[in-house]
C-alpha cells in the first residue's frame, strides 16, 4: 500500500510519498495553497492524491501535539481539516504524531549549502517525509506489533 503524507500548514503544505513494502518516504513537494482557502487547498490535495496514489491507498496527516502527547488548538484544527478531506475525497486520514519533524528536516539541511530560502522551500515536504517514515515504521516496521504504534485513525 501507498501513503501521501501531509504536513499541513497554514500557508504551505508538505507532502511525502511512500509505500509500506519498502518502508521509504520521500519528499515530493509543496502545494503553496493557504489553508484558509480549504476548498482550494482539498483541491490540490486530492490532485496530488490522484498523482501519486491508487484508489485503494493511503492518506497521513502529521498531527501536531504537544512534548507530553496531548493535543491543543493546532491539533484540532489538522483533524477538522482531514475530516473535511476526507468528506470531499472519500479518502479515510490516518494520523502520526509529528513532534520534532520539522527539527529533524532542519538537521538534515543545516550541511547542505543551500541557502535559507532554498532550505524554507524544502523544508516543509521533508518534514512531511518524516512523518510518513515515522508512520511506516510504526505500523509497518520490522517491530510494529498488529498496528499499535503512534499513529492514531481518522476523526474522531
Amino acid at each position: 500500500m501507498r501513503y501521501l503524507g501531509i504536513d499541513l500548514g497554514d500557508k504551505r503544505t508538505g507532502l511525502a510519498v511512500g509505500d509500506n513494502v519498502l518502508r521509504v518516504a520521500s519528499p515530493v513537494g509543496l502545494v503553496e495553497v493557504p489553508r484558509s482557502d480549504e476548498p482550494g487547498l482539498i483541491a490540490k490535495l486530492a490532485q496530488a492524491c490522484d498523482e501519486h496514489l491508487g484508489p485503494e491507498d493511503g492518506v497521513v496527516f502529521g498531527l501536531p501535539v504537544h512534548m507530553d502527547g496531548s493535543e491543543g488548538d493546532r491539533a484540532k484544527i489538522v483533524r477538522a481539516f482531514a475530516g473535511l478531506f476526507a468528506q470531499t475525497t472519500g479518502r479515510k486520514p490516518r494520523f502520526q504524531d509529528e513532534r520534532l519533524t520539522s527539527a529533524q528536516a532542519d538537521w538534515q539541511m543545516a550541511q547542505s549549502g543551500l541557502t535559507h530560502k532554498q532550505k524554507k522551500r524544502r523544508r516543509d515536504a521533508m518534514a512531511a517525509a518524516a512523518i510518513l517514515q515515522d508512520f511506516l515504521e510504526s505500523e509497518h516496521g520490522p517491530n510494529a506489533d498488529s498496528g499499535s504504534g503512534t499513529s492514531r485513525e481518522g476523526p474522531e
